[in-house]
């Protein structure tokens, strides 16, 4: 048990030429080996967008300078909503 023997390999096929027909088999491998290039050419391209952008940004560093403030930033005044309604 557990073994792959050659007939089971004869039922798959047959099972699945039974369900979707001889005639759309050579469709399906080749939209499957489209599919295959596509990932394969896409996970390429990732590899070498993150090759590129470490680079990026290891040569894009630049030493933290301080700022100097012109101004202290005033905190907006808060309005309690009930307040303004009673004002009124």
């Amino acid at each position: 048990m557990g073994e792959l023997r050659p007939w089971h390999v004869i039922i798959v096929v047959a099972v699945v030429v039974l369900l979707f027909g001889a005639k759309r088999l050579p469709d399906a491998a080749r939209s499957l080996g489209r599919s295959m290039r596509i990932l394969k050419a896409e996970t390429r391209g990732m590899a070498e967008d993150d090759v590129a952008g470490k680079a990026e940004a290891q040569s894009g560093r630049q030493p933290l300078t301080a700022e100097p403030v012109d101004k202290p930033v005033e905190k907006p005044t808060v309005v309690d909503p009930v307040d303004r309604v009673q004002d009124k």
